[in-house]
């Protein structure tokens, strides 16, 4: 019988989980999962490996089951290994109609992957999902916290660019948004 990893939050994000699972009335905790769902992804990796969300279920005294139903419903959350930028490309009708496949192709051209593909390098992930809200500056694409509106094929380039070239991961919570004009 192999032994199955298990994973803890760090002490930071328990406190942090913990004022979170705090705003909701007793009885009434599980409204805290995605919340965590996001806490869990940032601090293991930018993915939500099973470990990953047994450690919220256990945290939120849910089923495990529970963690992984949401988890695999929401495109906002990555199932497996990711790159340090997660490109999200809106691909809902007013993103398509003002050229979200265009910017969508030329990624895949510009990288060497396709849509759901990670580079070599591990720098950048693709991903097509459902609207961002962002219905009136599009195309758009989300990168971590951040949005990139008004996406024209020369400010994709920027984008890759200027995330490329600056290295960090973005995720979710990033506060520290690249200036591609």
């Amino acid at each position: 019988m192999s032994e199955k990893t298990i994973l803890k939050f760090s002490d930071e994000t328990a406190a942090i989980a913990t004022k979170i699972v705090a705003r909701y009335p007793e009885g009434r905790h599980k409204s805290a999962l995605i919340p965590l769902l996001h806490l869990a992804q940032a601090e293991f990796d930018g993915w939500l490996s099973v470990p990953a969300m047994d450690c919220v279920a256990e945290f939120l005294s849910i089923q495990p089951i529970e963690a992984y139903e949401v988890a695999s419903f929401y495109s906002m959350f990555n199932l497996k290994p990711v790159g340090k930028c997660t490109l999200e490309v809106c691909r809902t009708s007013s993103c398509w109609l003002n050229g979200a496949e265009d910017v969508v192709r030329h990624i895949e051209k510009k990288l060497g992957i396709k849509e759901g593909q990670t580079t070599a390098d591990g720098m950048f992930t693709l991903k097509t999902v459902e609207c961002l809200g962002s219905c009136g500056t599009a195309p758009m694409l989300q990168c971590g916290g951040d949005y990139y509106e008004n996406l024209t094929l020369e400010k994709t380039d920027n984008l890759l660019e200027a995330l490329r070239a600056d290295g960090k991961a973005r995720v979710y919570t990033n506060d520290n948004p690249v200036n591609i004009d």
